[in-house]
């Protein structure tokens, strides 16, 4: 038995059950039939089921299907297949199925069908004429799974339908959809669709109308309305076989109408990849309610697609395109007059439980969340965590003035191009507020003063020219430009505070560093293999003192594991620029994998420690010296230039080896006669609540730029893994950030997101410039968290137990 000849109360049941899905629930059949295991146990359950259902009697009313409504639909080819009559001479009779018609002739063929008995539920068909044969063609007879949809789309032909049409503005579509996905790429998530986000306004639209989700049933030979409570979503997707042959399938996300915009995210592309990987059940197909149909992917401006029995609406969607008649308009003169892309959307419906203007309400509903009313790219925006404002569609009242008119004063054009650079301004004081340096992924308050909205522009200066002071480090770009640079520089992983510095030339310098690069350096594959091993080598010791000696105190780094590639990079650009020593001052917190990945301390003398076995020549004993000593060792860049590096010894859990640290290297440095202050580089690290707790490191920032105390500027690292034993930072101190304490000295402040090695990287080489050019203090805040608690021997999650739940699932930076 193959797929053309099942039974037809059994055929007749998969028609119904799978509709335009018919194709794919074929191919698993046949797989079936040639091993049951090869399929979803879903799948196995449901061919059991329908291969044992017994043959209605013929002479009792048909009720094979359990459910009490479903659609009437035909299945005669799977009875009986048409079959091609051509009308050649018998001296031309053709030999097989496929055979060549004769080549020096055009020849009529007639599709020919045999009548049913009377008493048959399949309608007999009609003859028709077939197209004409031309000579070179080949008739080949539609088969398998083919044979299905031909049959379905006859049946499409019962439902009476209508269409309506509606031709919709998609500027705030696609600038929001930019904007979604330019978070999306910097916390590495994936892409967002303009499907998705036309489906997203779909489901809403459905809220306001609920009727069109409804469907029209026979029941005992009367009309019925079925109102549907749960939206069951079809999509269509388009996937290539292994033979190179395409097919669309329609699953459908079940419940759609009950899921945030991140779940229906989730469902939809677990959907469209079990699509394309063959791995569908037979609940993805059952009970669709409405449809979304895409044909815009591939260039068509508008279709009217067919309507499956047991739907009431499926929308589709065109192509994104200007109208015809600005096609061929350079793109300056498009933003010049505000003109915008355009999407036809059309609703077919089943008519006789959905009216037209209930279906044009509907794409008029559409329309209006699309074009940004009632909040709804706002929560979008909430659920995704976008911490930008959305784009909104406004009235543009400046374009008649760009193109000559009177429609605005010069006085107005000459307004706008001040907020642009009040704007401009505002990213660099108050970008940092809406920057993602948070590798926990911690939702922050949007900032207004962010919001172009705000200062008056809308979408439709995105594409125009505007003066820019210098900034870019170009004199004129368009207000897109301007913005993306500005959040790319200022709202990424990367920021910095450094607008409340006076000195001449320091905040023009580090506003041309960062702009221009976006904060960002692309980095060669060497460079990145080295940063990759380094956190490798920290992660390893971690996990190895985690493993081997449970419940000892440790001060892990975890969570802070780029500590080690920084203070490589650091080191390397000190000794490649000449430096002959630097000195490291820091507490306990990650004291270990200093020494064992940084001054090369040999592990099996940490390991001794550890056991309890001291060195001779130390007296204190065990207990905590491990944490306590210091250790000297040399550097190598990969240049092959050389660096000696000494760690202070800190005896104490505060921050009192600030001033140690710089009065060791101050002394190196008059040793040496070095006025200059660049022979021996001072390096802090600090954790975040001593940094902003102790008073000890105000004191020691207040002398650095004393002529008796100065050594050429510190290089601050503050290891911020935002909690100070127990505490919160909000239960910590009063300022915005515990670096805010450097400001005094106005020293820059660069905070990174330590899950960002490239970033950190990127960081380490403007510091180590800031402070070889301006002889200065600057601070690095490397902002992580702390996998265990304060030292292994407690447990953090009684104290923060929402902290502690997404740690626990957050994955290492290597």
């Amino acid at each position: 038995m193959n797929s053309e000849n099942l039974p037809r109360h059994i055929a007749e049941r998969i028609v119904a059950d799978f509709g335009a899905n018919l194709d794919f629930a074929l191919q698993e059949l046949e797989k079936y039939r040639v091993d049951a295991t090869s399929v979803g146990q879903e799948w196995q359950d449901y061919f059991a089921y329908i291969l044992s259902l017994p043959a209605p009697d013929p002479a009792s009313p048909e009720e094979i299907f359990e459910k009490p409504v479903e659609p009437q639909q035909s299945f005669a080819a799977a009875i009986e297949p048409a079959v091609v009559e051509p009308q050649i001479a018998a001296s031309r009779e053709p030999t097989n199925e496929t055979q060549l018609f004769d080549r020096g002739a055009v020849q009529p063929a007639v599709l020919a069908t045999r009548s049913y008995s009377p008493g048959s539920s399949l309608a007999p068909r009609s003859r028709a004429l077939a197209p004409v044969i031309l000579p070179g063609d080949v008739i080949e007879p539609v088969r398998g799974g083919m044979v299905r949809i031909v049959e379905n789309m006859e049946a499409s032909l019962s439902v009476p339908t209508a269409t309506s049409a509606r031709e919709i503005p998609v500027r705030a579509l696609e600038e929001n959809r930019a904007l979604v996905n330019r978070h999306r790429a910097a916390i590495s998530a994936s892409k967002v669709s303009f499907t998705h986000i036309i489906a997203w306004a779909m489901i809403k639209a459905l809220d306001t109308f609920p009727r069109l989700n409804d469907a029209y049933a026979a029941i005992d030979g009367k009309p019925h309305r079925i109102h549907r409570g749960d939206v069951r979503l079809g999509i269509a997707v388009d996937v290539q076989k292994k033979d190179g042959t395409r097919t669309l399938l329609v699953p459908n996300i079940r419940g759609a109408n009950q899921l945030s915009f991140p779940e229906f995210l989730e469902k939809f592309d677990d959907l469209v990849g079990r699509s394309r990987r063959s791995a569908l059940m037979p609940d993805d197909f059952m009970g669709t309610t409405v449809s979304l149909t895409n044909p815009g992917t591939v260039g068509t401006t508008a279709s009217t697609p067919r309507l499956m029995p047991g739907q009431g609406l499926i929308l589709a969607t065109g192509s994104l395109d200007y109208p015809p008649e600005f096609r061929s308009m350079a793109q300056k003169t498009l933003s010049m007059l505000g003109i915008s892309k355009v999407m036809t959307v059309t609703s077919t419906y089943d008519h006789r439980v959905i009216q037209g203007a209930e279906s044009g309400l509907f794409l008029a509903r559409i329309e209006a969340l699309l074009r940004s009313e009632d909040r709804f790219y706002e929560r979008m925006f909430e659920d995704l965590g976008v911490p930008y404002p959305p784009v909104r569609t406004e009235v543009d009242a400046l374009a008649p003035a760009f193109m000559g008119g009177g429609g605005a004063s010069n006085r107005e054009e000459v307004e706008k191009q001040a907020r642009v650079l009040q704007l401009i301004h505002a990213f660099r004081v108050r970008g940092h507020l809406l920057a993602q340096f948070d590798p926990l992924g911690v939702k922050r308050p949007g900032v207004k003063d962010l919001d172009p909205g705000g200062y008056g522009l809308t979408l439709w200066d995105l594409d125009r020219e505007f003066f820019t002071n210098g900034a870019l480090g170009k004199e004129k770009a368009t207000l897109r430009e301007i913005i993306d640079v500005m959040r790319e520089t200022y709202c990424n992983t990367v920021t910095s505070e450094y607008m409340f510095i006076a000195a001449p030339g320091q905040k023009e310098w580090l506003q041309n560093r960062q702009e221009t690069s976006r904060n960002k350096t692309d980095f060669s594959p060497a460079e990145k293999r080295r940063v990759m091993e380094k956190l490798a080598e920290a992660e390893a010791f971690e996990k190895h003192l985690h493993a081997k000696y449970v419940g000892n105190k440790r001060f892990s780094l975890e969570g802070l594991e780029a500590t080690i590639p920084l203070l490589d990079k650091l080191l390397s650009l000190a000794a490649t620029a000449g430096v002959t020593d630097a000195v490291l001052g820091m507490a306990h917190r990650g004291r270990l994998n200093v020494l064992a990945n940084t001054l090369v301390k040999p592990l099996s003398q940490i390991f001794a420690e550890f056991e309890g076995s001291p060195q001779a020549d130390i007296a204190q004993g065990s207990g905590d010296v491990k944490y306590h000593l210091g250790a000297q060792g040399t550097h190598k860049a990969p240049d092959g230039s050389t660096i000696v590096i000494e760690l202070a010894p800190n005896p104490s859990h505060l921050e009192f080896v600030n001033p140690v640290v710089e009065g060791m290297v101050r002394a190196k440095q008059d040793l040496r006669g070095d006025r200059t202050r660049v022979t021996a580089l001072p390096i802090l690290l600090h954790g975040d609540a001593a940094f902003a707790g102790q008073g000890v490191v105000a004191e020691t920032l207040n002398l650095a730029g004393l002529s008796g105390y100065g050594t050429g500027g510190t290089i601050h690292i503050v290891t911020n893994n935002q909690i100070g034993f127990t505490t919160l930072p909000e239960d910590a101190r009063s300022s915005t950030y515990c670096t805010d304490v450097a400001k005094m000295v106005a020293a820059p402040v660069f905070h990174v997101n330590a899950d960002d090695p490239d970033g950190v990287i990127h960081v380490a080489q403007m510091a180590f410039e800031f402070q070889r050019t301006f002889k200065h203090d600057v601070v690095i805040d490397l902002v992580g968290y702390r996998r265990w608690g304060h030292n292994e021997g407690d447990e953090p999650s009684y104290t923060q137990p929402m902290m502690y739940a997404r740690i626990k699932n957050h994955p290492s930076v290597a």
